[in-house]
């Protein structure tokens, strides 16, 4: 039960308690105490507003300041900084606005503790002009309101001006004191000015401020940005004190620097020397072993994250969604996706956008979609990922009324978007819409097509059997064609069989990537199928000659967590007798349905029964058959190929799935193909 105030308390006693009761966090008696004062003063508005800001209700700050201004009370300055570092924490601009207007309207515009707190307060809500405005207009400035307006360049992403801003306080005889050091030295990160760093760095020396926390960090972390790790070091361990935001700084530069090892040594130091860990270092371990490769080691991290009673947030999951992608693990993913779920996290745009990416790329476009509809909101990001996801799928047609839908919601489209468009036209044949796209772009969108979308093109035009008009585009391209725009030529050229056009493109292809196998591999199959083994014998000589070696196919499954892979002719698997036998009759019964192996997809000059024979051991029909003899229930099977699926497996995996009655996904460097009654998603063509 809250106090009642006694009758006639002096005010003074009156402001006292609620001084009490604010600088305590008891905000509800606070307001209680409040309520009962007969005619508050602008002392106890003060009092009352700045209590709720310091706690972290700025929202009711700026309700209780409606409210004083209803009662046509006039503020003055000191109430007006209060509200001015409520609306600095909502970072609402209108409130901001306003508020400068009611500061102009009452003649505080010449003050200078609230001209600073309101270049703040502007620049918190990312309004440069207003804060240089506001600026602008102070007719005397200290350090606090040079400091503001560098602090609001860099945080509005704005690091030159923050600079100029810098360099202007020091010709006007301001000194920087440390926080205007530690304010303006993200700026020389943001650009990669490394010298500039320099330069401050011997002013902090020169001004002791070497032993400021924020000061030290941030120069960790411009060496770190610029690659000069062994300076970052030296920094850090100069250090009189570390923060654990300093470690953070120095823990995100090694991994940064695509030094895993060193960073996963810095961290476990950080654990054994007592640091009090944050989420941030979580996230910056499990994020920096993902970036680098080691999924299987964030995996354990973020085990080893919950173990220590931390809950991953909107961070880890983002980072972490990728993780079941590069896996192909749809039951981790899934696991996640529970995880968001009870823990409220749907609404964060960047984690279901990176959920709606990893159903996906595990194949299933359904739950993909499921959980894009189920979004509250969606950016540019969000379309993209969404029209790539169809894209890659071969949903064409679906990737274009996504992207008519995207506009029609008033999403501005950028480069990615008609990236992803593109490709969904060329997996999908669609010639004329692709055109249409393309012509589009600058003339009602303002995006300027490049290298990528150039190389789309020539794609959608050459999947579709345009050749000539392929190579024509090529040749009109406005810049130097890349790898992409000549790659889609030559693998047009073996669907199409035009040897010519082929060794056209792979010769320029051997030029611009002679280190890639592909490229060699590929013309050598067109010749090959050609029955021109001279020529085929000739690339492969050049291919030797050169040092490059050939990828080798390799194909995986995951059953049960457990990821298994094969490559042509495996035999190392315990089921290995079991699979063979299993493809040898599924074999007699696809050609009792009407299967004929296509021999063309068999290099080596031998007869046509050893070619048969070779066609059964492709890593993608032992990853299916593996997968078919370890079905225990399940509807689908999903398998990943790290090159193009084989012509003959695709044909193959069309039978099989029809006479086991099961759908198979297969994801190949190029797209995904679902195989589902005898039909492939595809249409037959990729």
């Amino acid at each position: 039960m809250l106090s009642k105030l006694p009758a006639n308390v002096p005010s003074h006693l009156s402001l006292r308690f609620l001084k009490i009761c604010c600088n305590s966090g008891d905000l509800q008696r606070a307001r209680h105490l409040f309520d009962q004062i007969p005619h508050p003063d602008l002392r106890a508005w003060t009092v009352l507003i700045s209590g709720h800001t310091r706690h972290g209700f700025p929202k009711e700050s700026i309700k209780l300041y409606t409210s004083l201004r209803g009662r046509h009370i006039v503020p003055d300055n000191l109430l007006l900084l209060s509200v001015a570092k409520a609306c600095a924490s909502l970072g609402d601009l209108r409130d901001a606005k306003e508020l400068h207007d009611e500061a102009i309207r009452f003649g505080f515009h010449s003050d200078i503790a609230l001209g600073n707190a309101m270049v703040d307060m502007f620049g918190k809500c990312k309004y440069v002009d207003g804060a240089r405005q506001v600026f602008d207009d102070m007719p005397a400035k200290d350090v606090v309101s040079w400091t503001s307006l560098c602090s609001c360049y860099v945080n509005c992403g704005l690091p030159r001006e923050g600079l100029v801003a810098f360099r202007e306080m020091g010709l006007n005889g301001v000194r920087p004191n440390a926080v205007t050091v530690s304010s303006i030295l993200p700026a020389c990160s943001e650009l990669k000015d490394v010298n500039l760093g320099r330069e401050i760095h011997g002013f902090v020396v020169k001004h002791a401020m070497e032993e400021n926390v924020f000061v030290s960090s941030a120069l960790v972390n411009i060496y770190a940005s610029c690659l000069s790790i062994k300076q970052a070091q030296m920094v850090f361990d100069m250090m009189p004190q570390r923060d654990v935001v300093s470690w953070n700084v120095l823990l995100t530069a090694y991994f940064s620097n695509r030094d895993c090892e060193k960073g996963i040594a810095l961290f476990c130091r950080m654990r054994r020397e007592g640091v009090k860990l944050d989420g941030a270092s979580w996230n910056a371990v499990i994020g920096g072993c993902l970036n680098n490769g080691q999924t299987e080691q964030a995996l354990k991290m973020l085990g080893q994250m919950q173990e220590s009673g931390f809950k991953p947030n909107q961070i880890t999951i983002t980072s972490l969604l990728p993780a079941c992608k590069d896996l192909e693990s749809l039951r981790a993913g899934k696991e996640v996706h529970s995880y968001i779920f009870r823990n409220c996290l749907m609404e964060d745009l960047a984690t279901t956008t990176a959920l709606v990416f990893m159903y996906a790329k595990c194949g299933e476009l359904e739950l993909s979609r499921r959980v894009f509809d189920m979004m509250p909101r969606r950016d540019t990001v969000a379309w993209n990922t969404m029209i790539i996801a169809n894209s890659m799928h071969g949903n064409g047609e679906e990737a274009l009324l996504l992207f008519r839908k995207m506009l029609d919601s008033r999403v501005k489209p950028n480069s990615v978007t008609f990236t992803g468009v593109l490709c969904g036209c060329s997996h999908s044949r669609l010639v004329d819409e692709g055109i249409m796209v393309f012509d589009s772009m600058r003339r009602d969108h303002s995006v300027e097509p490049d290298a990528d979308h150039y190389s789309c093109m020539v794609d959608v035009l050459s999947r579709a059997g345009h050749l000539e008009e392929a190579y024509q585009f090529i040749q009109r391209m406005p810049m130097e064609p890349t790898p992409g725009a000549w790659g889609a030529l030559l693998g047009a050229c073996r669907v199409h069989k035009n040897v010519d056009l082929a060794k056209i493109a792979a010769n320029r292809l051997f030029e611009i990537e002679p280190d890639n196998p592909g490229n060699y591999v590929l013309l050598s199959n067109i010749l090959v199928t050609a029955k021109r083994w001279e020529e085929a014998s000739e690339t492969r000589k050049l291919m030797r000659d050169r040092g490059v070696t050939k990828t080798p196919g390799c194909s995986w499954v995951q059953l049960r967590n457990r990821v298994y892979s094969f490559v042509a002719g495996d035999r190392s698997n315990e089921r290995s007798e079991e699979m063979y036998k299993f493809l040898v009759e599924m074999g007699e019964k696809m050609r009792l349905a009407g299967y004929v192996p296509n021999t063309d997809f068999v290099l080596q000059d031998v007869d046509q029964e050893e070619k048969v024979g070779i066609l059964c051991n492709h890593s993608e029909k032992l990853a299916v058959a593996f997968g078919i003899l370890n079905l225990n229930g399940e509807s689908t099977i999903r398998v990943f190929k790290n090159l193009r699926i084989c012509g003959d497996c695709h044909n193959a995996i069309k039978f099989m799935g029809k006479i086991v009655g099961v759908q198979i996904i297969v994801r190949d460097s190029l797209r995904f193909h679902h195989f589902k009654d005898g039909d492939c998603s595809c249409r037959d063509f990729w």
